[in-house]
């Protein structure tokens, strides 16, 4: 049974409202990814300027590494944009990662990220982070769900693919 999950997807897709919801459901620790960026990365991303590869590799590292670290499912909200950035999660993990794709146009998006104000990463990267995106495919192990629904049945979706240990 799988029990490291990174909800994954662009800024303002729901990674941590989705992420929360479905750490609870599954009885698991949630852990924002956001949180683990070092304060480098959150001025430039602050400052509108898009992350290169070299700045995400340590971050990547460090969210595969808190997967290692524990024995108890985990759940970590984390763009994950690109494949070799999933590789990078799972090889620091040491073992199995489901990737929780929650996928949405770029309006939706945009209306979402408009409507917060407590967040590091503004609009204006929104295209870069569509631009990075690489889909999961068939030979990792994932799931996409469509963010145009209410945060309950995205969560009852992702639960039907991954029920809890205790189910």
């Amino acid at each position: 049974m799988i029990r490291n999950f990174i909800i994954m997807g662009v800024s303002g897709c729901g990674k941590s409202s989705i992420g929360i919801g479905f750490a609870q459901a599954i009885a698991a620790n949630f852990v924002d990814g956001d949180d683990l960026h070092p304060q480098s990365n959150v001025d430039k991303m602050a400052a509108g300027m898009p992350l290169d590869d070299d700045d995400r590799a340590p971050w990547l590292a460090e969210v595969g590494t808190l997967f290692a670290s524990t024995d108890r499912s985990l759940v970590i909200g984390c763009s994950a944009l690109k494949r070799r950035y999933r590789d990078i999660i799972r090889e620091a993990a040491g073992g199995p990662v489901a990737f929780l794709h929650l996928a949405g146009s770029r309006a939706v998006i945009a209306d979402r990220m408009s409507a917060r104000s407590d967040h590091f990463m503004p609009l204006a990267l929104l295209d870069s982070q569509f631009a990075d995106l690489e889909p999961p495919v068939a030979d990792e192990i994932s799931v996409t769900v469509d963010i145009d629904q209410t945060p309950a049945k995205i969560i009852r979706a992702l639960t039907a693919e991954f029920p809890s240990e205790t189910t």
